[in-house]
C-alpha cells in the first residue's frame, strides 16, 4: 500500500556540518516526485533520510520530522531495518550481488531477514517481482545464472525487482539512469511510470528532461554558497516548475543560466 511522506523542518548533519537546512515537503502517495539541483546541494542526502540510510554514514544524523502516513520514522522505538523494508531504495550504480544468481538476487531481502518461505512461494515472488520490473521475459530461462552477467540496464531493473520483492510502500531512486545508455534509460523511465500505480516514488536526477517527462511534482534544491547548507528552494507541480517557476533561482537553473 503506497504511503504519503511528510517532511517537516528537516536538518541533516554530517558530524557538526549542517548539510541541508530546514527542508519541508509533502509527497502524495502513488506519485513520482523528482529532486533536482546542482551537485552538492543535498538532493541525495535528503533522499537517504527518507529511509534512514543517512545515519549509516558515520556522524550522520537529522533533526526535524519524516512522517510516513503520520508515523515518525525517527520516533523512539522505530526499527530502521523495518523502515528500509517499507521504503525501498535503488542506487545510482546497479548493484546486484555478484556471487548470487538472478533468482537469489530477487529474494535477497527475504534471506537477509531470515524469512522462512516454501520454494513455490519464493518462485511466485521472483516471477511477480521480475514481471513488475519488466525483466521476466528476458531472464526467465536463466534464473540460475549470475545477476552480474546481465547488461547495465537489465542489472538496474534487477535491482528494482529486488527492491519491490519485499513489497515496500515507497521506492527511492538515486539517479537510477545516470550510468545507462539512452535505450536503457527509456526502459527505466517507462517502468517508473508503470510502478507509480503501486508505489510512491521519489527520484533524484541530474537530467532535467527526465524530471519533466516522468515526475508529477519537482523539488529544486540549491546551495547558497560554498560551505553553506543546501536548501529546498521550490516545490511544485512539475509543469509549473518547468514553465513558470516562482523563484528566480529555479528559473536560472532550469534555463541553464546557473552559476
Amino acid at each position: 500500500m503506497a504511503k504519503r511522506i511528510d517532511v517537516d523542518d528537516l536538518n541533516v548533519y554530517y558530524g557538526n556540518f549542517l548539510a541541508v537546512e530546514g527542508a519541508s515537503i509533502n509527497i502524495a502517495p502513488l506519485s513520482v516526485t523528482a529532486f533536482i539541483g546542482p551537485s552538492g546541494c543535498g538532493k541525495s542526502t535528503v533522499l537517504r533520510t527518507l529511509n534512514r540510510m543517512h545515519e549509516v554514514i558515520p556522524g550522520g544524523r537529522v533533526s526535524g520530522k519524516v512522517l510516513l502516513d503520520g508515523e515518525d520514522l525517527y520516533g523512539p522505538g522505530v526499527d530502521p531495518v523495518n523502515v528500509r523494508r517499507t521504503v525501498g531504495m535503488v542506487f545510482q550504480k546497479a548493484n546486484p550481488f555478484p556471487t548470487m544468481s538472478i533468482y537469489d538476487n530477487v529474494i535477497a531481502g527475504y534471506k537477509l531477514a531470515g524469512a522462512r518461505k516454501h520454494k513455490n512461494e519464493l518462485d511466485e515472488i521472483v516471477e511477480r517481482s521480475l514481471k513488475g520490473a519488466n525483466l521476466w521475459e528476458e531472464v526467465k530461462h536463466r534464473l540460475g545464472r549470475p545477476g552480474a552477467g546481465l547488461s547495465g540496464g537489465q542489472q538496474q531493473r534487477l535491482c528494482i525487482a529486488r527492491a519491490i520483492a519485499v513489497e515496500p510502500s515507497v521506492l527511492l531512486m538515486d539517479e537510477p539512469c545516470s550510468a545507462l545508455d539512452p535505450i536503457s534509460t527509456l526502459a527505466i523511465e517507462d517502468l517508473i511510470s508503470e510502478l507509480k500505480s503501486s508505489y510512491t516514488i521519489v527520484i533524484v536526477t541530474h537530467n532535467m528532461q527526465q524530471a519533466a517527462r516522468i515526475s508529477d511534482r519537482t523539488a529544486f534544491f540549491n546551495l547558497p554558497g560554498v560551505g553553506q547548507p543546501g536548501k529546498l528552494v521550490e516545490y511544485d507541480d512539475t509543469a509549473k516548475i518547468f514553465s513558470n517557476p516562482s523563484k528566480k533561482a529555479t528559473e536560472d537553473y532550469i534555463s541553464g543560466r546557473f552559476g
